[in-house]
Parts: C-alpha cells; sequence; structure tokens
C-alpha cells in the first residue's frame, strides 16, 4: 500500500541511515582520539576509575621526579664522604709518621692542616638544591638542625604520600653550616667527635658545651707520644664515623633505587589499566569503519529507492 503524505519506507530508510552516520561518526572520533571512552557519558564507571588512575599516575609521575632529585643529592654527599674518608686517612699516615723520632713535626702539621682546610672544603661545597647535610644546612637553613628528613619515596591515593625517613645526626661532618668560616670556627658533627674518651677531634670544639683539642702535632704536650696516639685514636673513630655515615647515606641509595623499579612498575600497570577501560581497539575500530561505511553506501542506496516509490503513485495517473 502506497501513501502520498507518509513514505514509511522512506522514514524507516531514513532513520536507518540516520542511525550508520552516528555510529559511522562516532566510530571515526574513537579512530581520531584513540579513545573508546572519552567522557563520563560514554561509561560514567570506567570513566570514574580511569580518572581515578590517571590521577594517581601523574602523582606517581612527580614520585618519580622527586627520587631521581634525592638519587642525586645522596650521590653527592656520598661523593663527598667517601672523598673525607680520603682526606683523613692522609691525617692519619700524617699522625704515624710524626710518631717516628727525628719527624719534622711543622712540615706534618702543616700538611694536616692543609687536610683540615679540605674537610671543611668539601664539606662547605657539598651543596645540592638547598640541602647540605655534610655541613648542617637543611632547607637552606642551620637554625635548629634537623636530625631527621622525610624524602618523598611513593603515593597511594588512600595513603598519601610516603616517605623514606632519614636520620642526619650521624652524616653531618659539622653543624653550624657556613658560620664555619675556618676550621677553628666549624662546631658539632662527626669532625668534632672525640674518640673512645681521648680530648682531641679533627676540627677541635664539639656541641653540648664540650671543647676539645684541635689536632696539632706541634701543640702536644706533656708526652708528645701519649697525645699523639691520643689523636691517633680520635682520627680512627672519625673514620669509623665517616664509613658509618656512608653506610646510612648508602642504604637510603638501595632504598631509593628500590622505589624507582616499584613506582616505575606501578606505572606502567595504571597505564596498562587505564588503557584497558578506555582505549579503543584499532583492529575493531578500523574493520567497524569500514562495515559501516559500507553500511551507509547502502542506506543512502536504500533511501534513494524509498524516495521514489512516490513518483511511482503519479504513474498511475497518466
Amino acid at each position: 500500500m502506497s501513501y502520498l503524505l507518509n513514505n514509511a519506507s522512506a522514514l524507516t530508510a531514513l532513520q536507518n541511515l540516520t542511525m550508520t552516520q552516528q555510529s559511522l561518526a562516532q566510530t571515526q572520533t574513537q579512530l581520531s582520539t584513540g579513545l573508546t571512552i572519552q567522557n563520563a557519558s560514554d561509561n560514567a564507571s570506567y570513566w570514574s576509575i580511569a580518572q581515578t588512575m590517571s590521577s594517581d599516575n601523574g602523582a606517581l609521575g612527580a614520585v618519580t621526579a622527586a627520587l631521581k632529585g634525592s638519587a642525586s643529592m645522596l650521590s653527592t654527599f656520598n661523593s663527598a664522604i667517601n672523598q673525607a674518608i680520603s682526606v683523613v686517612n692522609t691525617i692519619k699516615n700524617d699522625l704515624v709518621a710524626a710518631q717516628n723520632p727525628g719527624a719534622n713535626l711543622t712540615q706534618i702539621q702543616s700538611d694536616i692542616t692543609a687536610q683540615q682546610n679540605s674537610l671543611l672544603q668539601i664539606a662547605s661545597g657539598s651543596a645540592y638544591n638547598g640541602q647540605n647535610w655534610l655541613n648542617g644546612t637543611v632547607n637552606n637553613s642551620t637554625a635548629g638542625f634537623q636530625t631527621t628528613v622525610n624524602l618523598v619515596g611513593a603515593y597511594t591515593n588512600n595513603g598519601g604520600v610516603g616517605f623514606i625517613t632519614m636520620n642526619l645526626s650521624g652524616v653531618s661532618f659539622y653543624t653550624n653550616g657556613s658560620a664555619a668560616t675556618s676550621v677553628q670556627t666549624a662546631t658539632g658533627g662527626i669532625l668534632g667527635s672525640t674518640g673512645a674518651g681521648y680530648s682531641y677531634s679533627v676540627l677541635g670544639a664539639t656541641g653540648a658545651g664540650q671543647t676539645v683539642g684541635l689536632i696539632n702535632v706541634t701543640g702536644a704536650t706533656g708526652s708528645a707520644v701519649t697525645n699523639l696516639a691520643n689523636m691517633l685514636a680520635s682520627v680512627n673513630n672519625t673514620i669509623t664515623q665517616l664509613e658509618n655515615a656512608a653506610s646510612t647515606i648508602g642504604s637510603a641509595q638501595d632504598q631509593i633505587t628500590t622505589q624507582q623499579t616499584f613506582i616505575s612498575a606501578m606505572t606502567i600497570s595504571l597505564s596498562n589499566g587505564v588503557a584497558a577501560l578506555v582505549d579503543a581497539d584499532m583492529n575493531q575500530v578500523s574493520t567497524r569503519l569500514q562495515a559501516l561505511q559500507t553500511q551507509q553506501q547502502l542506506g543512502v542506496q536504500s533511501l534513494s529507492i524509498a524516495n521514489q516509490s512516490s513518483q511511482m503513485i503519479l504513474k498511475l495517473f497518466q
């Protein structure tokens, strides 16, 4: 049955063509963006989960950057400590040589003084981004020297930021920062400590009101052998403390390396999770695109045929 005012076949063909074009437009968008879910209207649940995972992934990126910075900073401090151990070993060698009869104590002391100044320069030159734990500087300040520092090491959506906590009390060479303009003015820290009750230290003065003697072979009083032996014992204690400081830094470096590996794996896992939720399968999209293009062509032809049925009514009146 044919009607003049209502062409049901044409309307049906038009509806089918419209639906095909909408699907084609959606498929072309997926092809151009690579996403099957672009906003909440596509799939509210998956979109929300993907947004959270993407946000967490961004936070992990910030953690990765922080870990890289911390690794570089600790590498700087570790190199400085190793160099300091070498310098203190030179002082130790001088003290051994000073106990030999006829040793030129003035010359030996001149070398010891040079090594002491080198220690000061090593500590003062080991700054990294406002941090210099070797001379007691934390966040560009030595005020109220912080013995604990938290390095960003992790992030979870529920737990927030996780930290690698370090105790600096056994790391600093001295603790008064730039105020240590000379060997005699450096106070506190490893180089101001004495060894096993002996009253000498590499840099002379220590914290808590305790004043000790600066290692100086020409200033030894009383029994020179006893004083030099005490100085040597203090230097050995200093070497032990420097080695402990290197171990503390090394342990933190190992933690950072472990966290970097873990964060990298988590980043990949989250990226894959987001992709599984919202990314388009390009094989399926390309196949669907070809099918819809063919369907569109057939729909246009079907609509054209349906529109011609109205023209057939005119022939009935000829």
